[in-house]
């Protein structure tokens, strides 16, 4: 089972190398009617690792406001929050937060994307292992949140204008569609 969980090609989820040392990290969730926005304490190195780990199905935020998606209600407050990672759509690290360390990068190939996440679109980079057909690399592209680069996300049907941001993790079960993106606004052909 542990295949899995971790995407292919990734090392193993990296925590901070000093026993205990969590740190906090910001972060912008868009689950089915919220947008949460938050602080996660932990010792995680990689967004995609906070959101895979296994046996985990919540993450409990400090600090949250949230807000309905298209109903302009007023943002509410709460100290904590426990969040379902079932209805997460998407998550980001607002700002330039994201950054994975040299140490645990893993050479790969930039594919760009196209992700239908509905009501949201997604176009990015995606990241897969070199010496593979298109076809075989997103069949091995595994994972319960998947990370992608250089992104932009928007949903026409609730008014949420582009929007993009270094690195994006998205929920692979919750997406529809991942195909290649030829950067022409329509899904097409590998580069």
């Amino acid at each position: 089972m542990e295949h899995l969980v971790f995407n292919y090609g990734e090392p193993r989820p990296q925590f901070d190398p000093g026993l205990g040392v969590v740190r906090p990290r910001q972060l912008v969730l868009y689950t089915d009617v919220f947008v949460v926005h938050g602080t996660l304490q932990t010792s995680a190195r990689r967004l995609s690792d906070a959101l895979n780990v296994p046996g985990e199905p919540f993450l409990v935020l400090e600090d949250v406001t949230f807000d309905e998606h298209g109903t302009g209600a007023a943002v509410e407050h709460a100290a904590y929050a426990q969040v379902n990672l079932s209805t997460v759509l998407f998550a980001y690290e607002p700002g330039d937060q994201a950054s994975t360390p040299p140490e645990l990068r893993t050479i790969k190939v930039t594919q760009s994307a196209l992700v239908r996440v509905p009501p949201f679109q997604v176009i990015g980079d995606i990241h897969l292992l070199p010496e593979r057909e298109l076809r075989q690399a997103l069949q091995e592209l595994l994972g319960r949140f998947v990370p992608m680069t250089d992104a932009t996300f928007w949903s026409e049907p609730l008014g949420v204008p582009r929007t993009e941001v270094s690195m994006i993790a998205f929920n692979h079960a919750r997406s529809q569609i991942l195909a290649p993106y030829d950067g022409e606004g329509t899904a097409g052909a590998a580069h």
